[in-house]
């Protein structure tokens, strides 16, 4: 009976402050768990906080009350991506390798391909509107230095 209980593939073992629902939740493939957004979601809360960094879970809820910059920072981000966030305040290394230890998986490769095709939407719209104004502008602004120009030549010329 003791077997039973060892073999069980949704153990991680990772002493996190919320072991029972690492457990619970996720889908495990390769010995990594993978949760989706849905998921994540649901711990966003002061007693159950997790965030996405990179695609991957953290579950930072004894991590609150020591983080430099207050606990509702990263109560603003519970439960949702918080890369962006993340990368903006331009944290340390040592900071980075802090962030290892409250681990839980991976967002899950569904998820992942849902933000990225969403980001690559709004890069290709603000490439294609963005591709001629990287061309007017400096014609323009070539066209108005050579009027210039020749006003300041014709001027001198006269004098």
């Amino acid at each position: 009976m003791g077997e039973d209980i060892s073999e069980d593939p949704t153990h991680t073992g990772s002493g996190s402050a919320n072991n029972t629902n690492t457990e619970e939740n996720g889908e495990t493939v390769e010995g990594v768990k993978y949760y989706t957004l849905e998921e994540i979601r649901l711990h966003s809360m002061s007693s159950d906080a997790w965030l996405i960094v990179h695609d991957k879970v953290y579950d930072v809820t004894s991590f609150l009350e020591e983080h430099p910059g207050g606990e509702e920072v990263l109560l603003e981000q519970a439960g949702a991506d918080a890369t962006e966030s993340f990368e903006d305040v331009g944290h340390s290394t040592d900071a980075r390798e802090l962030l290892l230890q409250y681990y839980v998986g991976e967002l899950h490769m569904d998820d992942r391909k849902k933000e990225n095709a969403t980001d690559e939407n709004v890069s290709n719209s603000g490439e294609s509107s963005s591709s001629w104004t990287s061309w007017l502008i400096p014609a323009i602004a070539a066209t108005v230095v050579g009027v210039m120009y020749r006003y300041y030549l014709s001027e001198h010329k006269s004098s």
